[in-house]
């Protein structure tokens, strides 16, 4: 898809910056870390999470997007297989592949050395926009390799995988963002995709509440397999978000890096 990478970043960029200002204006939650030193952080993350994913480029040159159009040159995958007029094949292909980050994400937390990878994420003592591109390396990676033997299965188009991870990306850092939703927009929002508020809940220090609300997208699959918690205990401005046991080292880039090799849990 010609200039599929340009398009991507800068979507991401104006939305990045409107939801930051937004935060600005409309802040859900009072932080609790200074947010230069935790947007450094954040933000080297997803430098180094870019990094890994051109240097798997060299070994794998077709990622997600580019097995979409091998798989379709080869035949390969069940809806290359089919007949499917195009509208239907995308809508398919987004639900299915959101509903595989969804349980990708249940697994995650369910794992013990998966979720080793993924609490570098639930570290964030506050959450914000940033929030949504902080990821282990490894994680992005193996993340990364999951969708790319999931587009040689279905055999989705190039578009839809293109919409889908616009998608992705673009309502995580909704959902991450540290915005105050009026209550009304927010209860008729979250009966398609994942609010602020909804997904707080899974950031949560308490096990239970972080085990919840795995959605990044659409809220249904938290409803359909029992794993939805409307509201935090504690409610939203008195509850704690991140790791029981951290302090402000998830503020540093080195110690969130290496925390997935550390004992703590």
């Amino acid at each position: 898809m010609e200039h599929e990478a340009v398009i991507r970043l800068s979507i991401f960029l104006g939305l990045f910056t409107v939801l930051a200002l937004a935060e600005a204006v409309l802040p859900r939650r009072e932080r609790v870390s200074s947010r230069v030193s935790r947007w450094r952080t954040n933000w080297g993350m997803t430098l180094l999470n870019t990094f890994t994913l051109r240097l798997m480029a060299f070994a794998l040159p077709a990622l997600a997007l580019g097995a979409a159009a091998d798989a379709s040159a080869q035949g390969w995958g069940l809806f290359n297989g089919w007949n499917l007029p195009a509208g239907v094949e995308v809508i398919l292909a987004i639900l299915i592949f959101d509903f595989a980050i969804w349980f990708q994400h249940l697994v995650t937390h369910k794992v013990p050395i998966l979720w080793r990878l993924h609490r570098v994420h639930h570290a964030d003592r506050d959450m914000d926009v940033t929030t949504a591109i902080r990821f282990h390396p490894i994680e992005i990676a193996l993340s990364m390799l999951l969708k790319i033997g999931l587009v040689y299965l279905i055999g989705p188009s190039v578009l839809a995988i293109f919409l889908f991870e616009v998608i992705l990306n673009s309502t995580a850092m909704f959902n991450h963002a540290n915005l105050r939703l009026p209550l009304p927009f927010d209860r008729v929002v979250r009966m398609v995709l994942v609010t602020p508020d909804m997904h707080r809940v899974h950031h949560s220090v308490h096990r239970h509440e972080h085990d919840s609300n795995y959605g990044f997208s659409l809220s249904i699959w938290d409803r359909l397999f029992g794993t939805y918690i409307a509201q935090p205990a504690e409610g939203h401005d008195a509850m704690d978000t991140g790791l029981r046991w951290q302090d402000d080292r998830p503020a540093k880039l080195s110690w969130s890096l290496v925390l997935p090799f550390l004992k703590n849990n």
